[in-house]
């Protein structure tokens, strides 16, 4: 039996389009999930749905096999942590980690304790006595997830809770959101348009678009075999290329042919056929960079001229245009010697295994 379940769950607001459509989804106890997703594609409302904010129009959620649409956020005990952190600016940190403990009645020398330990859990002991307005955004984000916390939850959910704040910190909030649920193992169910911070922090990744899920996976299995289009388009970049089918196989493997009459070697992400028309997508960073008449021993190559290249510290980006159209590359910073200059024949080389093909 699943932690949570969705069990067919819709939601419209003005009962003509749905906001979320047809919703399945499992839950495994102790995991993290990301629900990653553009703006408007389903993904904070499920997430209202699972606190209770919001109810199902069709469908059910199931929390340990038993429905919950009905019962109100109060009695789910869910700990919940917003981008705006909802701490109350009036209270000390200590008063608002005590907030929800006292409203479960919980003895004064226990709630002291815990407070000090969901402190000492963030990184933040000593902190009590100091109100929101004396700490910086990171510390009031961490306040926020003690805050969720301190009450032991079952579940944690959390609605874009690093949006406020900058790329450095946002990065190491990453980490230590993490190592935290590592060490607690609650579950937990995060909601985020950052693909970055669903890839760093999750075991699963949910990648919403249009009110569905179009793939569910491990953050690997979603960034290397992307599902669809919009998945490889979403998570990471990709170059694209328009090709049609000439050989393919059983097992996925296929032969396309792009402009220019280069064949291109890949693996199929749905079923496809001969002659039919595809979409190749290859990410840069398994690009390499080459002359023009270098070896290129089994990989698949395409043709062009060096058009830009651009340092970027860890690597150097090249843009290189062919017959088939363009193609980006990463090259890491230590390669960048083996790079053609500018306006220089060259090839790009990758291997056949990093080349999804997605027929039309």
């Amino acid at each position: 039996m699943s932690f949570v379940a969705f069990e067919r769950v819709c939601k419209t607001y003005d009962g003509v389009a749905n906001v979320v459509d047809a919703l399945d989804l499992e839950i495994a106890e102790g995991e993290f999930l990301s629900l990653l997703g553009p703006s408007g594609s389903g993904k904070t409302t499920t997430l209202m749905m699972l606190a209770g904010f919001e109810r199902p129009t069709a469908g059910h959620i199931r929390l340990r096999g038993k429905p919950i649409d009905a019962l109100p956020p109060y009695r789910r005990n869910f700990g919940m942590v917003f981008q705006n952190y909802a701490l109350f600016p009036h209270m000390t940190v200590g008063e608002n980690l005590a907030f929800p403990l006292a409203v479960r009645k919980l003895p004064r020398a226990e709630i002291e304790a815990r407070v000090k330990r969901a402190l000492d859990m963030v990184q933040l002991p000593g902190f009590e006595t100091r109100l929101p307005s004396q700490l910086s955004g990171g510390q009031q984000q961490r306040v926020a997830v003690a805050r969720a916390l301190v009450f032991e939850p079952q579940l944690v959910l959390m609605d874009e809770p690093l949006g406020a704040l900058d790329k450095q910190l946002r990065e190491q909030m990453q980490l230590e959101l993490r190592s935290l649920h590592e060490r607690l193992g609650i579950t937990t169910v995060y909601v985020t348009h950052d693909q970055s911070e669903a890839l760093t922090m999750s075991d699963r990744i949910a990648v919403f678009h249009g009110g569905r899920i179009q793939q569910i996976d491990d953050p690997q299995t979603v960034y290397e075999r992307p599902a669809n289009l919009f998945v490889a388009s979403f998570i990471g970049e990709n170059n694209r290329l328009a090709a049609r089918l000439v050989e393919t196989g059983s097992d996925g493997e296929c032969v396309a042919e792009v402009a220019g009459g280069v064949r291109i070697r890949g693996r199929a992400a749905g079923a496809c056929r001969a002659q039919a028309q595809a979409t190749l997508s290859v990410r840069p960073e398994r690009i390499a960079i080459a002359a023009a008449g270098d070896p290129a021993d089994g990989d698949n190559t395409l043709p062009g001229r060096i058009e830009e290249t651009i340092f970027l510290g860890g690597h150097v980006r090249v843009r290189l245009r062919g017959a088939a159209g363009e193609m980006v590359a990463n090259v890491p910073a230590q390669a960048a010697g083996a790079i053609p200059p500018v306006g220089a024949a060259a090839v790009a080389r990758w291997p056949a295994a990093s080349t999804v093909v997605f027929p039309e």
